[in-house]
Formats: C-alpha cells, structure tokens, sequence
C-alpha cells in the first residue's frame, strides 16, 4: 500500500467531514485492519499504521489544518525522500524557492525556525475529549405540550463503553515505545516525536473488550425527570446538559437533547405558536348572524359573527392560544367557519326556504363569468 495515500481517502471521509465522522470512520477501518484480527497480513498491518497516523493528524485540529494546506508538498517531500533522509532544507528551496523554508517550516512547527528542522518535535499526548450529544424524541399528548408538564423517563441510550472507552478492545503498554508515547528512533521525526504504533498515547489494543464484545458501546439505562415548558410543539427541544455520551480519556460528558413530536388533536391544530380550529355553523346562524359558542383550549367562550358571514371567514380570539416561550405572553387561536345546511328538512322549514328562496333578490354566482 502506498503511504502517500490521501489521509481523508483512507479514513474514508470527505474533506469537510466532522471530527465525529473521522472518529467513527477510524474506529471502524481500525477494526477491520488491526493485527490482531489479521494475524501474519503485512498489507494489512501496514494499512493500519497509516490509517493510525491519518487519524492522528485528522483528530488534531492544529495538525488537521496544516496537512490540509500543505498536504501536496507533504507527498512530494515523501515520494522523493528527502524528508526521510533529512534534507528537508534543499527539498523547500526546490519547491519554493529561497525564503521558502523559514516560511514553511516555520509554519509546520511553530516558532522553531529554521534549525527546528533538525530538532525532535515536542509529543503531544492524547487529550480529554467532550462525549458526543446524544438525541432522543419524546412523545407528548396536546395537552401536555401546551400546559407543559413534568415527565418521569427511562431511557436506554446506546454509549461509549466504558471499559474500552468505545474502541472495541482492551488496551495496554505499547510495546513499541514501552508505554511513554515517544519514539525511539533518529532523524528529523525522531525521538520525542510521537510513537508510530500508539500514536503518542502509550497504548495499543491487545484483544476484544469483555464488556461490548468488540461493539465498541454498550446500553446505558437512565432514570430522568424532565420538565416540559408549556407551549412546547413538534420540532421543540430541550438539551440536558452531561446526560449525554461519555467523555473520553476524563472528558465531560455530552449532552442529552430531547426533541418534542406532539401528538394531534381531534379539534385543535397548531400553526406555529397559535391555534387553529374549523367551526361549523348553520344556515340561519350565518344569515343571521349571533353569538356562538367556541371550544378553546381553556374551555368554551362566546364569538360573536356578523350577519351575512360566509363560509370560510376567519376570526381571531387574541390571547386564547398557548403560552408563548419565554414568558412573553400567549398566542392566538383563530376560528374558521364552515357553514353547515341541515341534512334533513321537515315539510315547514322545506316550505319556509322556498318561500325565501323566493323573496332573495341577490345571485351568490353574479360575478362569476361564463365566457373565456
């Protein structure tokens, strides 16, 4: 295998990947290539010391942006190795002409200068890491979504083990630098530089966690209690700070976020922070105009309608809806109108209509045109 190979290409992750998709997309190459499940594979072995050192560079973000910019003259420095033989110095003059090193080198590795290239890099050991947020749906009734409520769950939420801390295995003393993290050879990259094989951490994966069998995550069961604001609706959420994915190497915990989906409501319906509700009303009511009844979620008020109202008109209760986040007060619940004729006429009121029907000089069709 070639180890000019693009780090984002053997981590199998595009170049705008988060580190999550880079942690996940190693996790996942290491186990597959790990020596211990491919006993006596040199290729196998030697892909997985470069997907180390690809995950190496990604994870950092300090190194990540570095490879990103001169990741190109990093290739070439290898494909003619100079960097392996340590003349780095001539390889900077050839590709950038004069100045080209102090800008370069000087850029790579900090304020070392122009004789850092002959001294050993600093190792940087691994670092606390902040677990990963954690998302989970939670069904409310409509009733508890706009009065709010205090919820009692048990959740099992899939986590990093804890033994192996998500790797899959069980790790110890490596071998190669006997546990320090440092490396033991010469040259440019040499001692104090980080250890090929542990990747400056000091340990290496010896055999399959007892705990997740090699899954890397185990079920965790939390007892909460959640308090629901009222108002909330679907898409709403609510984060709780450290209920979520465990930190590595003494991180803090992520955090848990709990998105709302509310159920639906035979006669209420939500409309951003307002409500909605369809109302029927009969022939005359419309005709004639009233004060009529209206369900709201507080229970009934009176709306008074206009006579000659039409079917489809909307009017506004202010104030009658949810409560508005934030405290700012409440929202609106706005009433449409369907006007409703009765199924079934007795002989007076059939005889009453065709007496109006008579007497009804206005065309609800006059304005409708029939020529194209």
């Amino acid at each position: 295998m070639e180890t000019t190979a693009d780090f984002y290409d053997l981590l199998g992750v595009q170049r705008g990947a988060t580190q999550d998709e880079i942690k996940k997309a190693y996790r996942k190459a290491a186990r597959k290539y790990h020596p211990d499940v491919n006993p006596g594979d040199k290729d196998a072995e030697a892909r997985y010391k470069h997907i180390s050192q690809a995950y190496e560079v990604l994870s950092d973000p300090e190194k990540r942006q570095k490879y990103d910019q001169y990741g190109s003259a990093w290739q070439q420095a290898q494909q003619t190795g100079q960097w392996q033989n340590g003349d780095f110095g001539d390889f900077v003059y050839q590709q950038y002409g004069a100045g080209g090193f102090e800008d370069i080198f000087g850029t790579i590795f900090g304020n070392l200068g122009q004789a850092a290239g002959r001294q050993r890099a600093k190792t940087r050991r691994p670092q606390p890491e902040r677990g990963p947020d954690i998302a989970h749906e939670l069904g409310l009734t409509f009733a508890e979504a706009i009065r709010g409520t205090e919820k009692q769950l048990t959740l099992s939420i899939a986590d990093r083990c804890p033994e192996c801390e998500g790797l899959g295995g069980v790790a110890s003393k490596c071998p190669a630098c006997d546990g320090t993290g440092q490396s033991s050879r010469g040259g440019l990259f040499g001692m104090g530089a980080a250890c090929p094989q542990c990747q400056g951490s000091g340990e290496v994966i010896q055999s399959q966690c007892p705990k997740c069998r090699g899954a890397g995550e185990v079920l965790r069961e939390r007892k909460l209690k959640v308090k629901i604001p009222p108002g909330v609706r679907t898409g709403s959420k609510i984060r709780l700070a450290s209920e979520g994915g465990r930190g590595l190497r003494g991180g803090p915990n992520g955090d848990l976020i709990l998105a709302m989906k509310v159920a639906d409501h035979p006669l209420f319906e939500r409309s951003g922070d307002d409500i909605e509700l369809q109302l029927p009303i009969s022939l005359t009511e419309a005709a004639l105009g009233g004060k009529i009844p209206v369900p709201t979620i507080d229970g009934s008020v009176t709306l008074k309608i206009p006579a000659g109202t039409r079917s489809g008109q909307r009017f506004r209760l202010k104030g009658q809806g949810p409560a508005l986040p934030g405290g700012k007060g409440r929202a609106d619940q706005f009433v449409t109108v369907t006007i409703t004729p009765p199924r079934r006429l007795t002989p007076e009121q059939r005889e009453l209509l065709e007496e109006l029907q008579k007497v009804t000089e206005e065309d609800p069709r006059a304005d409708l045109k029939t020529d194209l």
